[in-house]
């Protein structure tokens, strides 16, 4: 089973304050560990909301807000990460995605924080392609359980082939409800779990982790060494759907 890891912004991450190079090895050191255990499959960092954009989807339509963001109320729904060459060009895909789901939503997209923004090499030459997160928005059908429709998912699967095929796509994953999720919160090196249903998530991602494991008490127990790392965070643990067998 894969799950998939938020954990929230901070004041520092809005702030644009680079993390401590103790931080980063720390969090490197841990990231390696599950890589070598055969967990760790990937994970993401996203600039703080002021390099962010929301696309609000109403009746087929959408409009567009510049960042900075105080939060969202809505749980994730899913995401997609690719590559672009501006951010006009992955608003251009996000706008393609909201069409797709077919139906009033939200969206927000950010530049992904690359190692060079955390000071640990130097920016790479030439003008090479940037990566961007899109995040999009739960409802209540969704977050109730009931089955996509057939036509959204044809919409999704369409789209998806679109994008491998002019190569801007990295990874796109759905969510399952909150129903089988849980909440993390760290505070000065203390853990609490709540388990879900959420009625909503008020603070921002800052970035996201997914690993695989048999249960989810596995993955709060690597997520617990996770939170550790930081002086307070929250952090939503979400499994991720599975694609379906073929018949």
């Amino acid at each position: 089973m894969r799950f998939m890891a938020m954990h929230r912004s901070s004041a520092e991450d809005e702030a644009g304050i680079p993390p401590s190079r103790e931080f980063v090895a720390s969090m490197g050191r841990l990231i390696q560990e599950g890589m070598r255990a055969g967990v760790f499959i990937a994970g993401e960092g996203l600039q703080a909301s002021r390099n962010r954009l929301r696309l609000h989807f109403r009746n087929g339509e959408h409009t567009v807000t510049r960042g900075p963001f105080e939060g969202s109320t809505e749980l994730l729904a899913g995401f997609a990460l690719i590559k672009a060459r501006s951010m006009d060009e992955a608003v251009q895909w996000g706008a393609r995605l909201g069409k797709a789901l077919d139906r009033d939503t939200e969206i927000e997209i950010g530049p992904v924080c690359e190692p060079w923004d955390l000071g640990m090499c130097p920016p790479p030459a030439g003008d090479p392609p940037i990566r961007y997160g899109i995040l999009y928005k739960n409802d209540t059908d969704a977050e109730a359980g009931r089955p996509t429709p057939p036509q959204v998912v044809a919409n999704l699967s369409a789209l998806r082939q679109q994008m491998t095929e002019a190569g801007v796509l990295l990874s796109m994953e759905s969510l399952e409800p909150s129903r089988q999720s849980s909440r993390l919160r760290f505070v000065g090196g203390r853990r609490t779990v709540i388990d879900g249903p959420f009625a909503e998530s008020k603070e921002l991602i800052a970035g996201f982790a997914i690993l695989r494991f048999d249960t989810m008490h596995e993955m709060i127990e690597w997520t617990d060494r996770f939170g550790r790392l930081f002086a307070e965070v929250l952090v939503d643990i979400r499994p991720l759907q599975e694609p379906a067998s073929p018949a």
